[in-house]
């Protein structure tokens, strides 16, 4: 049988080791890793180093808040592992049949308040926040962030110097209801918000640049939980293991705590 010339030039490409990286990439087996949003930067680094020790493997990223990628695999998406911004969400996934076996804590993060660099809303700390007229960004209830903004206002309003509805007058000021963290970091960076909670690993040097950060009291803040599983319908269960174990590794936990997150052993900030 004759050989398509394109073909054939792509087979001497490929044997002299030249062959275009969408060629080379489309010859490699997939493994489908759905994160939660705040992951993007530290899982995107991982996957580098899993590809590297796995020549046949390509990880395929997909990011999105938690609440969303379950919703993806009971809609019949097909992935490997899953890594959630809360335990809720994993809840739910193993309570529906989602993961296999159980699953395992593997950093946690904590909130801090962000504010644009040119601070349009004249926020110079957290009670400030309920003042009328300020664009406050947070995200829906369903996703951990929002979540977890909703537990440290209700916190706050129990701490001496805020008032007791200091929750209310808060969430009086949203402006937007985002899908996941990314979306709020990006409203404040852009100033179309005055204020919005994120976590601390989503303050990244590049964002730094642009924003000014407010702690949260330790005895107020909400400390969020990471587990990861392999999925019940996992293509590949050797592999998405292994990428569940390099998360676990010391390798992987060196690359979470350089990113900003805290160590599973870790209860406060």
């Amino acid at each position: 049988m004759r050989i398509p010339r394109c073909a054939s030039l792509l087979l001497v490409l490929a044997l002299c080791g030249l062959a275009p990286r969408a060629v080379l990439a489309a010859s490699r087996t997939e493994l489908r890793v759905f994160a939660a949003a705040s992951l993007t930067d530290v899982f995107t680094e991982l996957a580098h180093t899993f590809e590297a020790r796995h020549p046949g493997l390509a990880v395929q990223l997909n990011f999105a808040g938690s609440q969303q990628l379950v919703a993806q695999l009971e809609q019949g998406a097909g992935a490997d592992v899953l890594a959630s911004a809360d335990e809720r969400t994993m809840d739910y996934a193993r309570d529906h049949g989602l993961i296999a076996g159980a699953s395992r804590p593997f950093a946690r993060n904590r909130l801090v308040l962000i504010v644009p660099k040119s601070n349009p809303g004249h926020i110079g700390r957290l009670q400030d926040l309920q003042r009328t007229g300020i664009k406050f960004v947070t995200a829906i209830a369903g996703v951990p962030v929002g979540h977890y903004t909703r537990e440290v206002l209700s916190n706050l309003s129990h701490v001496n110097g805020f008032d007791a509805n200091y929750r209310e007058r808060v969430l009086a000021n949203v402006v937007s209801e985002e899908e996941n963290v990314k979306a709020i970091v990006a409203r404040v960076q852009l100033g179309e918000a005055d204020a919005g909670f994120v976590y601390r690993s989503d303050v990244t040097p590049a964002v730094a640049k642009v924003v000014r950060m407010i702690e949260i009291p330790d005895e107020a803040n909400a400390i969020a939980l990471y587990p990861i599983a392999v999925l019940a319908h996992a293509s590949r269960p050797p592999d998405a293991q292994a990428f569940v174990d390099l998360v676990l590794s010391k390798e992987g936990q060196r690359a979470l705590a350089t990113r900003g997150f805290m160590p599973v052993s870790a209860v406060a900030p």
